[in-house]
């Protein structure tokens, strides 16, 4: 059973009730002899009224002031300036008051300005996926509309039919990349991290680009101890590092190599790759790893830019890193550091 709330009778109240007794008891107590003491009832009475009206209005002004320098504030935030009255170190209500409202509108203008950076990364992506699409698409249509239009060979149906093919394997290898990329920036991937062996990772990610490397005459050499294991997500540390070695294979001539290296450190394991290819200017170590870049002579050559993109957000979300050292013209190497 629910106890009854007992109510509290506010101060001004009970002092007014009591100022009203002693005056009624000083008009009413006839039978006290001494006058010296009757008239200090009233007189009592009329203090206590007198202090709780002067109590009420200091009361009605504190108020006031508070709800006035409460909308001052809130104006002044509004405004998106600094409020010209405030005490951080002030043991006062308006000062907590103020604090908590600033509190709030800083995590409000941090939410705003998430919303924005959000809105323009959304923006860029778009453009960059319109981009990226146009050219396969154009393509396809353009080999089409020659099919359907020109008498052509068998040779060169077969010729314009695998060009095609091409261009939609282009668009689907894009199209499964962009769906990376979301998964990534969105967070709707989940990483599964557990101790593992790396040379199997490792062995996972060679064999993607093996056939790709012997096909250009490309030697792949593996250093790797089979008895180090990290704590890692196999599938996706596979893929941050498939990226590299394609990346790797893409740009290093027929004949190069490519050389993968494993060395544990105390807190970390590295992760070498190294190839013989064209290597990278200083100026663009940062740039190699933005989405859909591809400047230089990586602008002739096949890919949509989003491979070392991925490969740097897949490791990063397992707590690790990849540094880059390269010379134009003389080779990379690529930089895994993942955590013990």
């Amino acid at each position: 059973m629910r106890r009854p709330e007992i109510q509290r009778i506010p101060a001004n109240i009970l002092l007014s009730l009591t100022a009203l007794f002693l005056i009624l008891a000083g008009v009413l107590w006839d039978y006290i002899p001494y006058a010296a003491t009757r008239i200090m009832f009233p007189a009592s009475g009329a203090l206590i009224l007198l202090f709780t009206a002067l109590w009420k209005r200091g009361q009605r002004r504190q108020e006031s002031d508070f709800a006035n320098h409460i909308c001052q504030t809130v104006d002044a935030l509004l405004d998106r300036r600094d409020p010209e009255w405030f005490q951080p170190f002030e043991d006062s209500q308006v000062s907590k008051v103020q604090g908590k409202l600033l509190q709030y509108y800083d995590r409000m203008q941090e939410g705003r300005r998430q919303s924005e950076q959000d809105k323009q990364t959304l923006q860029e992506m778009v453009s960059d996926i319109s981009h990226q699409v146009k050219t396969p698409v154009a393509n396809i249509r353009m080999f089409t509309g020659i099919l359907q239009e020109h008498s052509l060979s068998c040779e060169k149906q077969a010729e314009f039919l695998a060009t095609m093919a091409a261009q939609t394997d282009k668009l689907d290898f894009l199209m499964q990349s962009l769906i990376k990329m979301s998964r990534l920036e969105t967070g709707t991937f989940a990483l599964h991290m557990e101790d593992g062996s790396l040379y199997n990772t490792i062995a996972e990610a060679v064999n993607g680009v093996w056939a790709k490397a012997d096909r250009k005459h490309i030697r792949m050499e593996v250093e790797c101890d089979g008895r180090i294991s990290v704590r890692h997500d196999a599938k996706w540390t596979a893929e941050a590092l498939g990226n590299i070695l394609d990346n790797a294979v893409k740009y290093t001539p027929e004949g190069g190599a490519v050389r993968v290296c494993v060395r544990p450190w105390h807190f970390y394991t590295r992760i070498d790759i190294e190839d013989t290819g064209i290597g990278i200017a200083k100026e663009h170590y940062h740039d190699v790893f933005q989405r859909f870049y591809r400047g230089g002579e990586q602008a002739s050559s096949e890919g949509v830019g989003l491979g070392l993109y991925l490969a740097r957000g897949i490791v990063t979300r397992q707590m690790g890193y990849i540094s880059v050292k390269s010379e134009a013209g003389k080779g990379t190497v690529f930089s895994v550091f993942l955590l013990n």
